[in-house]
């Protein structure tokens, strides 16, 4: 599912997809947007739910592998640490906004077992926060009397930069990543 005949129709069934819906989008769709027939696609991938899967995969697997690199990069301080992982997080999910948005709105049309594979890959990134503001309790750096729920609306608030945000906009990504870190700190209560 490499080269650039795949990564072609990925990009169509991106743009199709958040622009009809999965169910509102046929394979027809996806490969006259690719520009190629619906046999070419069946060549690089076995089925359209097969397509949803790969975009939903690949896009959980770039923001594990750059929030664990930004974890690792950071730090031993659970402060340090939060802000990395909301800044990598925020610009991911403006970075690949149409891809983030079909996976938050499509993720009901998975079948199994690419449902519960994508769902635990969600679990593992939301993990780090999860442990990063625990850390950040436990060691007097938080106030926050509910650190779950604290850690679950951070990345919620993060993920929803996708629905709203738009290059023409008044601030850049970077600066839109810096104040989410900022108010990340202030949801979890930093000293």
């Amino acid at each position: 599912m490499d080269g650039p005949g795949a990564r072609i129709l990925l990009s169509a069934a991106v743009d199709a997809m958040v622009e009809h819906g999965y169910h509102g989008t046929s394979v027809r769709d996806v490969a006259e947007r690719a520009g190629m027939s619906p046999a070419a696609l069946y060549h690089h991938f076995p089925s359209k739910q097969a397509l949803l899967f790969t975009i939903m995969d690949r896009g959980m697997d770039e923001l594990i592998r750059r929030s664990e690199d930004a974890y690792a990069a950071a730090p031993d301080d659970p402060a340090e640490q939060l802000q990395a992982l909301v800044r990598v997080h925020v610009l991911r999910h403006i970075e690949h906004r149409e891809e983030s948005f079909l996976g938050n709105s499509e993720l009901r049309s998975l079948d199994e077992p690419g449902r519960s594979t994508i769902l635990a890959k969600r679990d593992r990134h939301m993990s780090s926060f999860y442990r990063v503001v625990r850390d950040g309790v436990e060691r007097g750096q938080f106030r926050t009397r509910f650190p779950a729920e604290a850690a679950r609306s951070i990345v919620t608030m993060c993920t929803a930069v996708a629905t709203w945000y738009h290059e023409t906009g008044p601030l850049p990504a970077e600066e839109i990543a810096r104040r989410y870190a900022d108010l990340a700190l202030a949801m979890v209560g930093q000293r």
